[in-house]
């Protein structure tokens, strides 16, 4: 199984991807998480150290392919997690896509793609063309994470819309949204009325989900000098749980982004009083 995980720039979604990938391995699953940016951090929380990517190693074999062999980039994180970072070129040196692209044409080569139940690929931001868009052509699932505000919204709508244009010729599907770190889904109920799609999960409001990533600690592992964080853990246990069960998942609906500004907008400029004390005993009286 082949999951892709996209939103919003500095949403959570390494943090949360490292919690999933573990949560699949406490699920007995083999699983790869092949970071997808040039900042090469994806797997900081399972590896508690940057590693060396995929990009550097092929430079330094001068592109010989043949030349690389899977201990090269393939590193073990945290809960028998296994680690791959692209990399890419200097900030406003080159194309980060193509090193996607080009990560996924070496692991080919390697099998690795054979030898995982669950390959994870963290990738940039809401960034869904060119080689970003890449892990859509394998993957079977798109997971996109989000959080209760109208800009993690509006970019989860164009990865939705990604999504529903891979779908045309591949066998993707959307698995749905993972609230990251809210402690409301009102706007999120509000996006999927116009665009239904699975909520997989809305995780809490807890500072400790923040600092897992600032500790490069998984909360699985933080969770052992803290049992507290083991209801924490049930969050992610449940998203594996459900995705390990292949739902159906959906193929998304077309939201124009001129009418989802509007929804989203007009819930901010317009929001619905709550009922006067009157209202709220008469509706407890229906």
């Amino acid at each position: 199984m082949k999951l892709a995980v996209y939103g919003k720039g500095g949403i959570g979604k390494s943090t949360t991807s490292c919690n999933i990938s573990v949560a699949l391995a406490r699920r007995g699953k083999k699983v790869l998480q092949i970071g997808c940016d040039p900042k090469h951090d994806s797997t900081f929380t399972l590896t508690g150290f940057l590693i060396p990517t995929i990009i550097d190693t092929l430079q330094e074999k001068n592109f010989h392919y043949e030349d690389v062999w899977p201990e090269d980039v393939i590193y073990k994180g945290y809960g028998g997690v296994h680690c791959v970072e692209a990399g890419g070129p200097p900030a406003g040196a080159g194309c980060g896509g193509y090193v996607v692209g080009e990560t996924v044409k070496l692991l080919k080569e390697l099998n690795a793609f054979d030898e995982y139940d669950v390959i994870l690929f963290d990738v940039l931001g809401d960034v869904v063309c060119g080689g970003f868009a890449a892990p859509l052509n394998y993957a079977d699932y798109c997971m996109i994470v989000t959080d209760n505000g109208f800009d993690a919204l509006f970019a989860a709508n164009r990865i939705a819309a990604s999504v529903r244009e891979k779908a045309r010729t591949k066998p993707l599907r959307l698995a749905g949204l993972i609230g990251n770190r809210t402690s409301k889904r009102d706007l999120i109920d509000k996006y999927i009325e116009a665009v239904p799609m699975p909520v997989l999960e809305i995780l809490p409001l807890i500072e400790d989900i923040r600092v897992s990533r600032v500790k490069g600690k998984t909360l699985f592992e933080m969770a052992e000098t803290d049992p507290a964080l083991n209801e924490v853990c049930d969050y992610y246990l449940n998203i594996a749980d459900q995705i390990l069960s292949a739902p159906e998942g959906v193929v998304p609906q077309d939201a124009p982004d001129r009418d989802l500004f509007t929804l989203l907008s007009d819930f901010y400029l317009n929001p619905v009083a709550p009922p006067t004390e009157e209202e709220a005993l008469d509706l407890m009286m229906v």
